[in-house]
């Protein structure tokens, strides 16, 4: 792996596109960006603070990790790999996340071997993936040969073919799961390569918070769904094929649930089984928060109704930007009335859009009138007697009917 193990927050920052903000900044209409959105968090670490990066925008969160992370301390193959390197040490050895590194060091001095372990790495060049690697590699004593400004897995891979591996014995610190193709990359080339296993990545022992999460997604209630590491993306598929939701939540990501990964690698799962992702150009929480602060306003219905500026978001609807929240019910008929601005839609197709509502016309009359008390603005949506509903489009506003 590589950006997807510890994506580190910068604070400041603001939306792209919208100029510099604070990690608290409000829209004119005093809110977040992403007030009336939804969004799913599958991290298992540091989701607290993802959570609170996307509040402070507005955000409603859904959090369920797809994962959990079980250390190794008492793993027979962390230990063997550790003493394999004590005994014979390597050329290089490769340090891909900061908390494994050291829980790797700490593993050692549990078993008695720390001190043998930090003078068999003194004596060999070490790569540190990124700052925060080489934060715990410095904090251990250690001084790494280098590291790659962009801290991606590859450009290390990139530096060591260049230099040459060929009869090098390179010692590979994971976090979780082992790297695709990298590990082959380096034996292709003549290296023996040992990995150091220091976490292993696990299912959640509650699965219910992640069931949810899974159900939300199928039902589209959540806007965006958020993936920081490979194993979280890879863990939510297959609990959805163990439950027989494999197609609904595929079609739902690649419709209308947004897929947001911290980097490449954590979107591999979702790419190979043709979800497309959105990912930010740094690794960081940061990032990924700013670029769902512009991604979901961006695929918002935005329509000029009745004079007003209407802007049709998850579970809210922005009138003239002031944020009015809709119950379930209403933005289900408002979004099937917008689908054709302007037309009239019936109630029976209203009735249709409705969940469990049944074949009882009075419900869409119900949810009419509290969709129109929500919204604060009764004009927006007229009433076509004997026909149904329409929206009261304005008749300059160029929305032709084959749009939606």
């Amino acid at each position: 792996m590589d950006e997807q193990q510890e994506p580190q927050e910068r604070a400041t920052g603001g939306s792209p596109g919208r100029g510099p903000q604070r990690p608290d900044s409000q829209e004119p209409g005093g809110h977040g960006p992403l007030a009336g959105f939804t969004v799913g968090v599958t991290a298992a670490r540091r989701a607290d603070e993802l959570g609170t990066l996307l509040q402070r925008r507005g955000a409603a969160v859904v959090h369920a990790p797809a994962l959990r992370i079980v250390p190794l301390a008492d793993d027979t193959e962390l230990l063997d790999a550790t003493r394999e390197l004590v005994a014979r040490p390597p050329d290089t050895v490769v340090a891909t996340t900061a908390i494994g590194f050291r829980g790797w060091v700490e593993a050692a001095e549990g078993w008695g071997c720390g001190e043998a372990l930090l003078d068999c790495l003194r004596e060999v060049r070490v790569l540190a993936r990124g700052p925060k690697v080489k934060g715990a590699v410095r904090a251990a004593g250690l001084t790494e040969e280098w590291s790659p400004a962009t801290e991606s897995m590859a450009e290390v891979l990139d530096r060591l073919l260049g230099q040459g591996v060929s009869g090098h014995r390179i010692a590979l610190q994971l976090h979780g799961e082992p790297l695709p193709g990298f590990v082959e990359a380096l034996t292709d080339a003549g290296a023996e390569v040992v990995v150091v296993p220091v976490y292993r990545w696990m299912p959640p022992e509650d699965l219910a918070p992640l069931d949810r999460l899974l159900d939300a997604c199928v039902a589209r209630t959540l806007d965006a769904v958020s993936f920081t590491s490979a194993p979280a993306a890879a863990s939510l598929l297959s609990r959805a094929e163990q439950r027989g939701l494999a197609d609904e939540l595929l079609d739902a990501l690649r419709r209308d649930v947004l897929p947001a990964c911290v980097g490449p690698v954590t979107a591999v799962p979702l790419q190979s089984r043709g979800v497309d992702t959105v990912q930010p150009g740094r690794f960081r929480l940061g990032p990924l928060v700013q670029l769902l602060c512009q991604e979901l306003p961006g695929r918002a219905r935005v329509l000029p109704v009745a004079g007003r500026q209407v802007e049709i978001r998850g579970h809210a609807v922005l009138v003239d930007g002031e944020l009015r929240p809709v119950p379930p019910a209403g933005m289900s008929l408002l979004r099937t009335l917008a689908r054709r601005p302007g037309w009239v839609v019936s109630r029976a197709d209203l009735l249709r859009a409705l969940p469990g509502a049944g074949r009882d016309e009075h419900a869409v009359e119900t949810a009419m009138a509290r969709l129109r008390s929500a919204l604060g603005a009764p004009k927006l949506i007229q009433t076509v007697v004997k026909r149904g509903y329409r929206l009261a489009l304005d008749p300059a506003a160029g929305v032709s009917h084959a749009e939606a």
